[in-house]
């Protein structure tokens, strides 16, 4: 079972070792695709039984997977194949025009897999300072996906990325330290003080001061990685330079990771602290990203910049659904997860197409994008429409279980602020994406993004398949899914 999790986590890196082998973009290419499938079905088959069989740990904690680092596999797996047809197509296509050199489309696949990989390890250790170490290297593998293109605003984003991401990840070091501390009552070896299912075991038994601080700094390092206001200053930066499958993987899958890390210390501080010192903390910081991300999509302007801001907004949601707590706020959080990152992927890779056909990132110099692009018009409006919660796609189920969540903790004012926010953030988003897709004006005529037919089968793959997957879980939630939700919040509570 160990090499079972061992080789699901370093599959991506296939695609790196194809291009440190000198594999053109075509080459490396299809190798992620096919690792990225195999990581992908093995993650199922991995959730499939954990669920029937319970958590799995060896090698003394350091490998470790529960319902809940079982289902944030299998999202980022999606993410991460989703993300590989991508990179495929669009690599391929900034290749062939010479926008990109071999060594440049060398460097991404090779950078592409080893930030996934990293990703996928730190869900299956259950060493919370293991996970520290493995969430801080896929900062600086993902760095140079941000700064790939080389000119001075992608340098400055790749600069300011790191400089601030390690910044708060060396903040959830701190956290990590105390909560090493808040442990030493238990007489326990030092491995074992670090290790999940020990410590929530023994969380009742955990110093309360040192926890207290210890998921105070967790929340703030971390949310750091997954953009929570104040710390998100990164993200609209990193997110608009960065090629558009390599933003799909820091919006779908990064912050994902670090919202799973938070939730760990959400776990252990519920149990050693009680709910109202932990959900005062989350939903502080949670409406806090809403109106910032809200605030900022109002504005026109890089249409990158404005999905940078909706997942500003999204890991706010989600952390007010965790403020809220109880089964109804967590699963609404872990929903939520799933679909924003799968309608998060839909929007940049669609982006992408854009960025390749108008030369452009701007929103106001981009017009007719449905008559233009018909397949990209559709998608960048249906992704639209599905991260902004409407019906019949899966984020507006997993944003009305997250109202109702708030309105079952008992603060009805609260829900009710968060249904205004998300009315505005509809208008300010839908009015520029709208614009792009019907909009008419003075603007070059775009040309085609890939250089043949090969190439656009393979970009419009995830763009279907995204979109299928949100209307799925916004008409029917699978038995197997729902039972998996459950059974990561059960592993949690």
């Amino acid at each position: 079972m160990t090499a079972y999790i061992v080789g699901l986590a370093a599959l991506p890196l296939a695609g790196t070792l194809a291009a440190l082998l000198g594999a053109r973009a075509r080459g490396a290419g299809y190798t992620a695709i096919g690792a990225s499938i195999v990581s992908f079905a093995l993650s199922i088959g991995l959730l499939v039984r954990i669920v029937e069989h319970g958590p799995f740990l060896a090698l003394n904690g350091f490998v470790y997977i529960d319902g809940l680092s079982a289902f944030f596999l299998m999202t980022i797996t999606l993410v991460v194949a989703l993300a590989s047809f991508g990179s495929a197509a669009y690599l391929r296509s900034e290749e062939a025009r010479g926008e990109l050199s071999g060594f440049q489309v060398r460097l991404y696949f090779t950078f592409f897999g080893l930030f996934a990989a990293l990703m996928l390890g730190s869900l299956c250790t259950g060493n919370l300072g293991l996970l520290f170490v493995l969430i801080e290297a896929s900062t600086l593998a993902s760095a140079a996906l941000v700064g790939l293109e080389g000119k001075p605003t992608s340098l400055e984003a790749a600069w300011k990325y790191v400089i601030i991401s390690s910044l708060g990840v060396t903040i959830a070091l701190v956290g990590t330290l105390f909560l090493f501390y808040s442990a030493s009552a238990l007489h326990l070896t030092g491995n074992l003080r670090l290790t999940w299912p020990y410590l929530f075991h023994h969380a009742a038994a955990l110093s309360a001061p040192s926890l207290r601080l210890a998921f105070l700094f967790a929340v703030i390092g971390y949310g750091t990685k997954v953009g929570l206001a104040p710390m998100h200053t990164w993200l609209p930066d990193a997110h608009s330079e960065a090629p558009s499958p390599a933003s799909a993987l820091l919006s779908a899958a990064l912050l994902n990771t670090g919202m799973y890390a938070i939730i760990r210390f959400v776990a252990l501080a519920s149990v050693g602290l009680g709910d109202t010192y932990v959900h005062n903390v989350l939903l502080g910081f949670g409406f806090a990203s809403i109106t910032v991300g809200v605030l900022f999509m109002v504005r026109r302007g890089n249409f990158k910049r404005l999905f940078a801001y909706s997942s500003v907004e999204h890991m706010g949601i989600i952390a007010v659904a965790l403020g809220f707590g109880g089964t109804l706020g967590l699963y609404g959080a872990l929903l939520q997860t799933l679909t924003h990152a799968v309608g998060k992927s839909v929007l940049f890779l669609s982006s992408g197409d854009v960025v390749l056909g108008y030369r452009t990132r701007d929103a106001g110099r981009v017009r007719g994008l449905l008559t233009a692009l018909p397949l990209t018009g559709g998608a960048l409006l249906l992704g639209s429409f599905a991260v902004l919660g409407s019906p019949p796609f899966g984020v507006f189920l997993s944003e009305l279980t997250i109202v109702r969540a708030g309105f079952a903790a008992g603060t009805p004012w609260l829900p009710v602020f968060l249904l205004l926010l998300l009315l505005v953030a509809f208008i300010g988003f839908a009015r520029t994406t709208t614009g792009m897709v019907f909009g008419v004006g003075d603007v070059t005529d775009p040309r085609a993004p890939y250089p043949n037919r090969a190439a656009r089968l393979i970009a419009a793959v995830p763009l279907v398949a995204g979109l299928g997957v949100l209307l799925m879980l916004g008409l029917w939630i699978p038995t197997g899914l729902d039972t998996a939700i459950l059974h990561a919040i059960r592993a949690v509570t």
